[in-house]
Parts: C-alpha cells; structure tokens; sequence
C-alpha cells in the first residue's frame, strides 16, 4: 500500500517507478508552497524524475505562469477540481514533463471563496489524461499540508500502477 507510509516513502517509491519508466515529473502548488516538491526533492536521486515546479500561490501567478484561463478562477475560483486540473496539465505542458501534479484548498486558518479549511483539491495530469480528488483534511496548517502532499503522492502512485 502507497499510502499511510513514512512521509519520503511514497515519494521515492514514485520517482523510483518514474525512473524504470524513464518518465518525468513537475509540480503546480498552491497551498502548500514548496512543501510537494522539497519532499520529492528530499530522494537521493530525486533529479532523475523530478524537473521542478511553480509555486503559484498568489492567483495572478496560476494564470500568467501556469496558463489557466481567468476564466476558471472566474467561474470555478482557485480552490476547484477545475483549477487543479489546469494547474497540473499548465505545469507539465510549461516543463516538458510526463507527469504534473497540482495542489490548491484552504490550508487555514480561515475559509477561503466560502470554502471551509481543510478543502483542497489535488490532481495528477500524464500521458492518458487527468484526474483530480477532493480531499476534506482536518487537523492545523501543518497537518493539511502534510496530508495535502501525502494524498497527491498516492495518487499518482495510483495512475503508475495502472
């Protein structure tokens, strides 16, 4: 099982599996600034895979840098399954990867669009499509973060696997 893991574990398992694939890897985060791409980074040999990532955590920067359409965040707004999608297909399209993973919710500690802390989105985008999960997290800042990249991780694990 990928995830409930040590908090590295899933990450090197993923780039791992990202190397015998000779596939590659970049992140879009928001809510948890760095976090995603420090632990991925954190893998000796983290750099087979992994390329890099944009930390977007101010809106103006999802849309210039990652190319999501002001059109989104209009209707949708930034904590949506429809800018995690955009988040994570705009950082693989931006950085030539295979894969690109996105992260956006409230980290706290209040509300964010009506939102309450703990709603975030993750998605995955690669070769076959994209899917995203809305993860409803409890616990303070840290926690959600945490949990944020831990629930990103498993489900790219997932994607690998099939």
């Amino acid at each position: 099982m990928w995830s409930g893991d040590r908090a590295g574990d899933t990450a090197a398992r993923v780039l791992a599996s990202l190397a015998r694939r000779d596939e590659t890897l970049a992140t879009a985060e928001s809510l948890t600034g760095g976090l995603l791409a420090a632990r991925l980074t954190d893998v000796p040999g983290a750099s087979r895979g992994f390329v890099g990532g944009v930390v977007s955590y101010a809106t103006r920067v999802k849309v210039a840098t990652l190319g999501i359409p002001a059109a989104v965040v209009e209707e949708h707004g930034v904590v949506s399954q429809e800018c995690a999608l955009a988040m994570a297909s705009g950082v693989r399209d931006r950085l030539a990867t295979t894969w690109g993973l996105a992260t956006t919710g409230v980290a706290g500690p209040d509300e964010q669009e009506g939102r309450p802390v703990g709603t975030v989105w993750v998605a995955v985008a690669g070769p076959d499509g994209s899917t995203a999960r809305l993860l409803g997290l409890d616990g303070d800042r840290a926690a959600i973060r945490e949990a944020t990249c831990d629930a990103v991780l498993a489900l790219l694990a997932d994607q690998l696997r099939s």
